[in-house]
Formats: C-alpha cells, sequence, structure tokens
C-alpha cells in the first residue's frame, strides 16, 4: 500500500519524464501551449490554470467512475495539483502591481 509521500514522489517522476519526453525540460510545461492552441481553435480564453483544473477533473471523473482503483488517475491527479498550485501562483504574481 502506497503511503502520501510514495504519491508525492511518483508524480514527480512522472513530471520529469513527461519533460523530457514532451518539451526537452526536465519539467511538465505543455499546458500553455495546450490552452493557445485550444483557445485559437475555440476562440475560448482558457488560462493555464484552467488547464489543469480541467485535466484534475478528468483525473478525478476517471478515478471515482469505476469502482476499482485506479493507480494512474491517482498520481496524475497529485502532479496535476501541483502544476496546478504553480500556475496559480505564477498567475497571481504576474497580476501583482508594485
Amino acid at each position: 500500500m502506497s503511503e502520501a509521500v510514495d504519491y508525492l514522489d511518483k508524480s514527480k517522476s512522472l513530471m520529469e519524464e513527461r519533460g523530457k519526453t514532451y518539451d526537452n525540460s526536465n519539467k511538465e510545461r505543455s499546458m500553455a501551449a495546450t490552452v493557445k492552441a485550444f483557445n485559437a481553435i475555440t476562440g475560448n480564453s482558457l488560462t493555464e490554470s484552467e488547464g489543469w483544473e480541467f485535466m484534475l477533473i478528468l483525473k478525478q471523473v476517471r478515478q471515482f467512475s469505476n469502482p476499482d482503483f485506479h493507480r494512474d488517475s491517482a498520481e496524475d491527479s497529485v502532479a496535476y495539483s501541483a502544476l496546478l498550485a504553480e500556475s496559480l501562483e505564477k498567475e497571481g504574481e504576474s497580476q501583482k502591481s508594485y
């Protein structure tokens, strides 16, 4: 049985792996480009944070749509929560006037 810190560790390694695979940054940084493309196609104005929130909701819906535990959804939920927090902080910093 995994403990909370195990999910944190696994999520960190997943983000690093996806960063290497998808954007050569060693971090998961695909959401800004994804949201930009989505907005261009749909005419919407989603923020990066809203993109991460969407993915978090997707993983949670998948987790609860089946009575069995789904490890991938649990691990990704932890990662997406951290990426959402980072994105919200970044957006909040860009809103500050000094």
